[in-house]
């Protein structure tokens, strides 16, 4: 296993500062340079699309005409089966079942013409906001899951349940939407990021961690890994809750409880586990990523867990949903939409927030070796199959690609579950004063690239 310790985190991310700051579409400064070049994954990797790079960045449907002319069809005709975030489909046969599920993930993508961040920032983040984006489409996808199930599908003009609507409006970009692009934005400040300064996978993890502990209606514990290793003690105690007897009526539950409080919880009024999105952050090679992790890699978009996984290029953030053969399946947010809010009825117009083209495709070896894995494990007996499958699949391997260990590391500090930090004002006011941040330890992560 490659070393991730204090000493060696050299981390994460080499396409965080191997170009200069931009998506697919950064706006050059040389004038005399009037294109740009997309480049389309998959059977399609030979074809180059070229137009003005002015026009690219503000006409969406530019993007989107060409992304529509890959149709599922373009997928090869084979007997494989296609794995999306834990469930299997048959291509040969399951093609419209398949693209159904895709579509049904919620997809968001660079905005224009909200309201500026922090009152005169970037009132767009087109070209820096992609890996924020990706971890968005992370998080929903857990809420989904928590509000919705895995097997809830998606249909385009048709009346969705009222939970749907509440988990996307979540998102939107507004300073008072729990995990807009202005509260991650503002939240990385917190990790050393400047607004406007594009994330890495860990950063993204460990700004939605903190925002979690605002958001009361979802009520997640975030655990995000340290050095590669996940501590089975450590996420019981975050996620484990007492029940709510007639004693502790009125106050809030602690965040440890012991096997034989937990097994009488449910009835007693309190849900015995918090909800848990688990993120692990992970560097996969050097320069590139090490065919050895590549098999344990792709076993983790089959757990019923998965939430996929954050990741890209130099400057590209992309968020993995599955795998075909050797070439992962991807949402991509380069694409630059209008700002949408809510409706006079209170209702959000869904329609630019699901991709409804085929997925693009690339080969893991292209992928950049710093990524963030994700799972949601709504119950705990979700967790404990879980850490079985990862005993199963993942560590059987010599150069394991993580480590699950049940007890806290003696060397480690002592672990203390995130709370809250006691202020009077709500999440959003909070963090509109980035001057507030200080009340949130600075994490160290993995992002020097240099010694």
């Amino acid at each position: 296993m490659e070393s991730t310790g204090s000493s060696g985190r050299l981390w994460e991310l080499q396409f965080e500062r191997s170009s200069t700051p931009g998506g697919a579409f950064a706006a050059h400064t040389d004038s005399a340079l009037r294109s740009a070049e997309l480049q389309l994954p998959g059977s399609l990797a030979a074809a180059v699309v070229k137009w003005p790079v002015e026009l690219a960045q503000d006409d969406s449907w530019r993007m989107e005409s060409v992304l529509s002319k890959m149709t599922i069809e373009e997928f090869p005709d084979t007997d494989e089966l296609v794995w999306i975030l834990g469930k299997q489909h048959l291509l040969k046969t399951e093609k419209s079942k398949l693209l159904s599920d895709i579509s049904a993930r919620l997809w968001f993508t660079y905005r224009r013409k909200f309201s500026p961040i922090g009152g005169t920032g970037p009132s767009s983040d087109a070209g820096w906001g992609c890996m924020l984006r990706c971890g968005q489409m992370m998080l929903a996808q857990a809420l989904i899951c928590r509000h919705l199930g895995r097997d809830w599908n998606w249909e385009k003009q048709k009346e969705q349940p009222k939970e749907y609507q509440r988990i996307l409006q979540c998102f939107l970009d507004r300073k008072d939407c729990c995990y807009s692009i202005h509260q991650m934005a503002q939240m990385g400040v917190g990790e050393g990021k400047s607004i406007g300064e594009w994330f890495g996978p860990n950063t993204v993890a460990q700004v939605l961690k903190k925002l979690a502990l605002f958001d009361e209606w979802n009520s997640l514990a975030v655990y995000v890994s340290m050095d590669n290793t996940v501590v089975i003690e450590d996420i019981k105690k975050m996620c484990c809750i007492l029940p709510l007897s007639a004693d502790t009526a009125g106050e809030s539950p602690p965040s440890s409880l012991n096997a034989s409080n937990r097994s009488k919880s449910t009835s007693a009024g309190w849900p015995a586990w918090k909800p848990l999105l688990l993120i692990v952050p992970l560097r996969l090679g050097i320069n590139q990523i090490n065919p050895v992790y590549v098999d344990a890699f792709k076993e983790c978009f089959k757990m019923p867990q998965s939430l996929g996984a954050l990741g890209g290029k130099p400057n590209n953030a992309y968020y993995f949903i599955g795998f075909l053969g050797d070439e992962l399946i991807f949402l991509d947010p380069h694409t630059t939409q209008t700002f949408v809010d809510t409706e006079e009825n209170g209702t959000v117009d869904d329609q630019t927030f699901h991709c409804l083209q085929s997925p693009q495709r690339m080969n893991i070896l292209n992928l950049d070796p710093s990524v963030a894995l994700g799972f949601f494990c709504k119950e705990e007996k979700d967790f404990d199959s879980w850490c079985s499958l990862v005993q199963k699949e993942i560590l059987k391997e010599n150069l394991r690609m993580f480590e699950l260990v049940q007890k806290h590391p003696s060397h480690w500090p002592p672990f203390i579950p995130p709370a809250k930090p006691e202020v009077t004002t709500t999440g959003a006011e909070f963090i509109d004063s980035t001057e507030q941040l200080e009340e949130f330890d600075l994490e160290e992560d993995f992002e020097i690239l240099s010694v």
